[in-house]
């Protein structure tokens, strides 16, 4: 994965008392969740006087929307605005009479400093689930040449200006692209019932690399469209914190999961649970580590996911532990005998050892029963280690939605 990713419960079925408990956390009788996420990995290239239009897709309704931007990687303080949000017509384009600015402390501009982030102020805008939207940012002239914050690998296009402030234009300037995401880190909705987050937290499985660029078909996507076609579970939110090259021990493509924990899951608003798929650049990696403390074994990925079990339990967040896809045939040194048997006993554990508090066999969903040590061909999307959109599909088939019946 290091090698191959592109650079740059039943909400009815939720308790009653468990609802009536989190219904004052939000913005007075209204709780927050977060709709739609894309963790900050790395930095990006400078925009200077542009405008960048990122459509994004809302896992869940509400009738009060608010966004985070990010300034986490910038090495000076980044000044941004207007923002402007609008229902999605299709590709850089937004409906007619939809498009609404977004303020900050009352203001359309916002000085975010070095490694923050900021939220806006709550928009009154009426979001369904599954909704796409189109952020508009506008980045004034930069004395700096600071890099931006960026998400790597959107899987989704980004439409930039070569000049201007487009922000409130109905058929946005087809000048320039990107595949990333730019300053933007979440879309959080609200309204007057309580909401809930789950957090799918990962690597590029979780990100959806060898998907199809703006076909919504990450793990996550299908497992948000599962969650709403249900009544009992539409109160339900999924977040994607997936980071391409994302390892559990060491820094890599954006800073390892021990130290971006709290941060792209703990503190999600509403956050009730996480799905926890992290490992196996753990293990790729250490096809390439030169020194000993760098080759990781199975005891050590048990051990970082002790901590994180321990840090999500210590927040009153459930865990559900899913396991390692397979990944024969991705290439040595990333896939070896060795990894592979690293692999085996990680899995092993997490299903057997009870830490987590529920267990996802993603592993089981997508291997080649024939040969179980590889992905079944018609979910490989050519990589031996990346899912296809039908992967993508049978992972998210794979999660008993049972898991989310009862009390957090």
């Amino acid at each position: 994965m290091l090698h191959r990713i592109v650079k740059w419960a039943f909400a009815g079925a939720v308790c009653v008392a468990a609802a009536c408990a989190m219904a004052a956390e939000g913005d007075g009788h209204r709780a927050w969740a977060d709709a739609w996420s894309a963790a900050p990995d790395t930095t990006g290239p400078v925009l200077n006087a542009q405008t960048v239009r990122q459509v994004v897709r809302t896992s869940i309704g509400g009738s009060q929307l608010r966004v985070r931007l990010s300034n986490l990687l910038g090495n000076v303080p980044v000044t941004l605005g207007p923002v402007h949000v609008a229902l999605s017509a299709g590709a850089a384009d937004t409906v007619p009479g939809s498009d609404h600015v977004l303020l900050f402390n009352g203001k359309p501009t916002v000085t975010i400093a070095k490694g923050e982030s900021v939220l806006s102020d709550p928009l009154k805008m009426d979001v369904k689930p599954m909704q796409p939207l189109a952020v508009s940012i506008y980045v004034p002239a930069d004395t700096h040449n600071h890099p931006a914050t960026i998400h790597n690998a959107g899987i989704a296009t980004a439409y930039i200006t070569e000049h201007g402030d487009a922000t409130a234009a109905v058929r946005f300037p087809r000048e320039e692209t990107s595949g990333s995401r730019f300053y933007l880190t979440d879309v959080e909705v609200a309204g007057p019932a309580p909401r809930y987050t789950l957090v799918a937290f990962g690597d590029s499985i979780t990100d959806g690399v060898g998907s199809k660029q703006d076909a919504n078909e990450r793990w996550p996507d299908y497992l948000a469209a599962r969650l709403q076609a249900d009544p009992r579970l539409s109160s339900i939110a999924v977040a994607d914190a997936g980071i391409g090259g994302n390892r559990i021990l060491h820094d890599s493509y954006g800073p390892s999961a021990l130290a971006r924990f709290d941060r792209d899951a703990l503190d999600k608003p509403g956050v009730r649970w996480v799905i926890l798929l992290e490992g196996i650049n753990d293990i790729g990696g250490s096809g390439y580590a030169w020194e000993a403390k760098d080759k990781i074994g199975a005891q050590q990925l048990i051990d970082g996911m002790k901590t994180l079990i321990a840090r999500a339990h210590a927040r009153h967040v459930k865990i559900y532990g899913a396991t390692l896809t397979p990944y024969g045939g991705s290439g040595w040194p990333y896939h070896s005998a060795a990894g592979e048997k690293t692999r085996e006993q990680v899995n092993a554990w997490i299903r057997h050892s009870g830490a987590f508090d529920g267990v996802v066999d993603f592993d089981k969903a997508v291997r080649d029963p024939a040969a179980p040590k590889k992905m079944r061909a018609a979910y490989d999307s050519g990589d031996h280690l990346h899912p296809n959109g039908a992967g993508y599909r049978t992972m998210a088939a794979a999660v008993d939605l049972k898991l989310f019946s009862g009390k957090p």
